[in-house]
């Protein structure tokens, strides 16, 4: 009877979920160069300009994601951003008819425009913010470098000029020719 119950349980088993993969830093730049051409022609220059700049801050931002680590939420941001924030919040602008969505108020008296351009602006500034952290690692990493390097070296040996280098190799002369005499 036990071996029963145990294997009605084991044929029970939750079944397998098959999850896509998730895109590749190679995903991503495609979808938001097609999406930017896609656009292109179709929005106001004022919302072109906004795509184009996130499109950028995203090409930009992709090859360093692997900085941020697995589960990253600023990771999460750029993917969601290039698949689904951008393409969707211009998506619904452009199902409207233009003479509709750029005159009509649809809320706090901003037309569907206005409205498009708010949450651009809003993706935009969370694009930058998202590379701005990853780019920090990187100078930070420079910061502590060159923090290393004056302590192994003393303050002011990265500091040479042209004249700094004659006078240093005067002095070494000078020093080496005292501890000979």
């Amino acid at each position: 009877m036990w071996r029963a119950l145990t294997g009605w349980f084991r044929r029970r088993r939750a079944p397998r979920l098959d999850l896509p993969p998730a895109p590749t830093g190679d995903d991503l730049l495609a979808a938001v160069d097609q999406f930017e051409a896609q656009v292109r022609g179709k929005v106001p220059p004022a919302v072109l300009a906004r795509v184009s700049r996130i499109c950028t801050t995203v090409r930009e931002t992709v090859p360093r994601l692997a900085q941020l680590g697995p589960g990253s939420a600023q990771a999460h941001s750029v993917v969601a951003t290039a698949t689904s924030y951008l393409p969707e919040a211009v998506g619904g602008y452009l199902r409207l008819p233009r003479s509709w969505a750029d005159t009509r108020p649809v809320q706090g008296g901003k037309t569907s425009l206005m409205v498009l351009c708010d949450q651009l602006d809003l993706l935009a500034q969370r694009m930058d913010q998202v590379f701005d952290a990853v780019c920090r690692a990187d100078a930070d990493a420079l910061v502590a470098h060159g923090a290393f390097l004056r302590e192994k070296f003393g303050t002011g040996s990265l500091d040479v000029g042209p004249g700094d280098l004659a006078a240093r190799q005067r002095a070494a002369g000078e020093t080496g020719a005292e501890s000979h005499g």
